[in-house]
């Protein structure tokens, strides 16, 4: 048997002599590399001087790792590129290269589902955006897309690092298009807990879900000082674009929290009714709750009088699972509410008309909110329920000049557009254009109930009888006596509770005491819902 030749010892490597009279140059081990290393990875988990995390905690605000560390589960944290550097000099910043460059980029899990973060670190050059600073941006929003599963920003920066020039708003871009590419595809939630300003504040404009925290947190494309320069309008920056604003008067935010610690618990909550991505389901929880209970209390929770208001969410509590649900935008827009909540284990998001604020009637602000929500709900498997009780759209010059018609129009498009099961309940009044708005049957709705204290109409029954019978009511010896006769004639020949019923256009006239049973049984048969589309590159969507 032939024996293979045995193999030559490695040889020794070779160094380069050493100089004459020098002593030879000492490698470090291994061991001497790894503590070198852990040195190392030591201080960028401590991060700058600690008078910076002192001015941070000063300002009520946690640091971008304590941040981090409250938002995922314990000890998930994968942090990437942390020892990154940027290579930019002039101005000083030769000098001043800190690892992380600012931010904290990396993956974890919340309730054991993965997702993707970076937290800008403002006791690094104020979280300012440089060109190291959004390449890790950049890779962790690409690895977000790839994974397929949501990302997390966590904002605290003083926008485009000035010293860097062009090379920092090309970071910026980079980071809009990304927001633009996986919009739809997998879930971004932005979190306020500092400055936002300047061009900076598009990317949470961008993203599904922004939260902001009062008090520390604002959003501003000039500030105060640039206003006040060029209107004369002295304002804070809170006053221009702190919590309070953006959560009640310009829609940018859809939850505003007292302090970090329950803002970041609530994006967890948020979390738990989304799916990882849109080719994935949102995640089921089993319930105690059955779906068949009754809810005996809507019988006296809800007038049968049109005129009399009530509160929306107490509907909404008996209907959901354990009465849990999430309002996104509860601050702004009230007269519309939108939730996320659970029926039978199986996630939901309802969109109800709110009687108690301005008689639940549709205007600008409720239409952009709604249309909002039903895109979210649309892009990511949720299936939408509609509670109605709406007098129309709101009247008046202010509405129609600031374009009422467009802006209702989201909405209906946002309807039509989904493909998602939709169900619709009709508990009192629906008139006129408002009605066919709120995912009416005749724009897709796949299934549509109303409880017999339900009135389908173009418009109320005094106001119609106004109008069709005009000339009758005043010909009339007593014009009062007559309207009244023909208000009642016409509210009995065509608002009737089983009229829409008869024509097709209501599915079933239900016991409200049964509409939890009757959503559970009709989102479990429409689980499974086939919706396909005709092939276009996009559509184009009211403005």
């Amino acid at each position: 048997m032939t024996m293979a030749p045995e193999a030559p010892a490695a040889s020794p490597a070779v160094r380069a002599p050493s100089p004459p009279g020098a002593a030879p140059r000492r490698v470090p081990s291994m061991v001497e590399r790894t503590v070198e290393l852990q040195e190392t990875k030591e201080g960028v988990l401590q991060g700058p001087d600690p008078r910076a995390t002192e001015r941070q905690h000063a300002k009520g605000k946690l640091t971008a790792r304590e941040r981090v560390d409250l938002l995922l589960d314990e000890g998930s944290f994968v942090e990437v590129e942390g020892l990154r550097r940027h290579r930019a000099t002039g101005f000083g910043l030769e000098d001043r290269r800190p690892h992380t460059d600012g931010v904290v980029t990396g993956w974890g899990t919340v309730d054991g589902r993965t997702v993707f973060v970076y937290a800008h670190d403002f006791r690094v050059f104020g979280g300012a955006l440089g060109e190291a600073h959004a390449a890790k941006i950049h890779k962790i929003m690409d690895l977000a897309e790839s994974a397929g599963a949501p990302l997390i920003s966590l904002n605290d920066g003083a926008g485009a690092r000035i010293q860097e020039g062009v090379t920092a708003l090309a970071g910026y871009g980079g980071i809009f298009t990304r927001n633009v590419r996986t919009s739809g595809v997998i879930p971004q939630i932005s979190v306020m807990m500092g400055p936002c300003a300047g061009g900076a504040a598009y990317s949470p404009a961008l993203t599904d879900f922004v939260f902001m925290v009062d008090g520390t947190s604002q959003m501003f494309i000039t500030g105060p000082d640039v206003v006040e320069a060029v209107t004369g309008e002295r304002i804070t920056q809170d006053g221009l674009g702190g919590a309070r604003v953006h959560s009640t008067v310009s829609g940018v935010a859809a939850f505003s929290h007292p302090d970090e610690e329950s803002c970041l618990e609530d994006v967890r909550y948020l979390l738990s009714f989304l799916p990882s991505n849109n080719q994935e389901e949102p995640p089921r929880e089993p319930t105690g709750d059955r779906a068949d209970r009754r809810t005996e209390r809507l019988l006296d929770l809800v007038p049968a009088d049109p005129s009399r208001p009530y509160d929306m969410r107490a509907v909404i509590e008996e209907v959901v699972d354990d009465g849990e649900y999430l309002e996104v935008h509860a601050g702004w827009a009230g007269n519309l509410v939108c939730a996320l909540a659970r029926i039978d284990g199986q996630v939901v998001g309802l969109v109800a008309n709110q009687p108690m604020v301005t008689a639940g009637v549709l205007d600008i602000d409720a239409s952009e909110k709604g249309a909002r929500f039903v895109n979210t709900c649309d892009a990511f498997n949720i299936p939408l329920v509609t509670l109605v009780d709406v007098p129309g759209f709101l009247p008046g010059a202010d509405q129609e000049h600031n374009g009422i018609i467009r802006h209702g129009a989201k909405l209906l498009y946002a309807y039509c557009s989904a493909t998602v099961p939709r169900v619709q309940v009709i508990l009192r009044k629906a008139y006129g254009g408002a009605y066919i708005v709120m995912d009416s049957r005749s724009i897709g709705a796949d299934l549509s109930f109303a409880w017999p204290s339900n009135e389908i109409a173009v418009m109320g029954a005094e106001g119609a009888a106004n109008v069709v019978f005009r000339r009758e009511i005043a010909a009339a010896e007593d014009p009062g006596v007559r309207r009244a006769e023909l208000v009642d004639e016409y509210r009995q020949e065509l608002m009737h509770p089983y009229y829409a019923a008869e024509r097709g256009l209501v599915d079933d006239v239900i016991d409200p005491a049964a509409t939890r049973a009757v959503l559970a049984r009709s989102l479990a048969a429409l689980r499974r819902k086939q919706s396909p589309a005709p092939y276009r590159k996009h559509g184009n969507p009211p403005m």
